[in-house]
């Protein structure tokens, strides 16, 4: 029988330390308490998303049903509902370069709960701005703000790295920002709008057997957009036969074949995908605070779960999926069976009953 760490524990050992007390050291509050530290708080938070807790009374009910074995967790705080409330109201495609999809999701609230948050005339709502690694399906770069900040508007808080390159949709189109993102030498590839002013520069030979239907370099000529942005653009007009739909596409490498694009902003489905995901499987349709850094500490915890269940996944050569992890987690978190062990056979027991028939109570 193995007689080792909490699986809880295991799955925490993925946490790099180090990078939690920078970020700790980054953003002082009055926390931590000397009953209740930084870590006490995000390790409770932790637990109550991969246990799908539904309230703070919750939380505190199933670790106080298990308070001989918080230690082990390496909880060594003192868990009650009213101190986790103060707490958490405290401040496809191969490349050689990297490849990120950019959008942003919002995040429904009720107003007369969160009126912080006002979105629109009868509505409250957060925006996640997030930036996804295409090459493992985790996000590099979130934004929380209120409802009201317009997703263009993060192009002025990401700090664009050279030679990747950066999928958007047309709600990003700002040519001063596309430009800067231009001159900062990395790669975009966006949605363009079908009235877009411009002047064919140059055709290039397509196949349209392949979807493709025009590769174009142009110069933009609207009055404000030919000075935002003074450099040609190569404009990629594709055949998506799937849905019976034209696409248009904007870039700036010249470079890559018209096809490769195409297939490039494919990708961006990704981020829709993964925001899907969250919304799904996380703990962020319920919250357990009412305040801004509540919802964001909760957001924020729900992300940190999920990357570190992917690294996990992916140190240990998991074959199971993210959703399949977590719901063996959300039951076996004060187990002591070996986390590899614990996954692997998982991937085993996956498989269907010979009958699967539901058995016939009524006769």
């Amino acid at each position: 029988m193995y007689t080792g760490q909490l699986v809880f524990a295991q799955l925490m050992e993925h946490l790099p330390l180090h990078t939690f007390r920078r970020c700790v050291q980054r953003y002082p509050s009055k926390y931590p308490t000397k009953t209740f530290s930084h870590l006490d708080q995000f390790l409770c938070m932790a637990f109550a998303q991969l246990t799908y807790r539904e309230s703070l009374r919750d939380i505190e009910t199933c670790l106080r049903a298990h308070q001989a074995k918080l230690y082990h967790l390496g909880i060594r705080g003192n868990i009650a509902k009213s101190t986790l409330a103060d707490a958490n109201d405290r401040v496809a495609v191969e490349l050689e370069q990297t490849a990120y999809a950019l959008d942003t999701t919002t995040i429904d609230l009720c107003l007369s709960v969160f009126p912080w948050a006002h979105f629109r005339h009868a509505k409250a709502a957060v925006k996640m701005h997030t930036l996804l690694d295409l090459r493992g399906n985790i996000p590099t770069f979130i934004h929380i703000s209120d409802g009201k900040m317009h997703e263009v508007n993060v192009l002025d808080i990401l700090i664009p790295e050279a030679g990747s390159f950066y999928i958007m949709d047309r709600g990003f189109t700002d040519f001063t920002r596309l430009y800067r993102m231009h001159l900062a030498q990395s790669f975009f590839v966006i949605r363009g709008k079908v009235n877009l002013a411009y002047r064919r520069v140059y055709s290039h030979t397509v196949a349209k057997s392949t979807g493709l239907r025009c590769d174009q370099s142009i110069a933009l000529t609207g009055l404000k957009a030919s000075k935002d942005y003074p450099q040609h653009l190569q404009r990629i007009k594709y055949y998506d036969a799937e849905h019976d739909k034209e696409l248009i596409f904007l870039t700036n490498n010249f470079d890559l074949p018209a096809l490769t694009i195409a297939q490039l902003y494919r990708c961006r489905w990704q981020v829709e995908l993964f925001f899907k995901w969250i919304k799904q499987h996380l703990r962020i349709k319920m919250f357990y605070g009412t305040t801004e850094n509540a919802v964001k500490t909760q957001i924020w915890i729900a992300i940190t779960v999920y990357v570190l269940v992917a690294i996990v996944k992916k140190r240990l050569r998991i074959e199971a999926s993210l959703y399949t992890i977590l719901q063996i987690l959300s039951l076996t978190l004060f187990k002591k069976t070996p986390l590899d062990q614990l996954l692997k056979n998982s991937e085993s027991q996956a498989t269907p009953l010979e009958n699967d028939n539901q058995l016939n109570l009524f006769n």
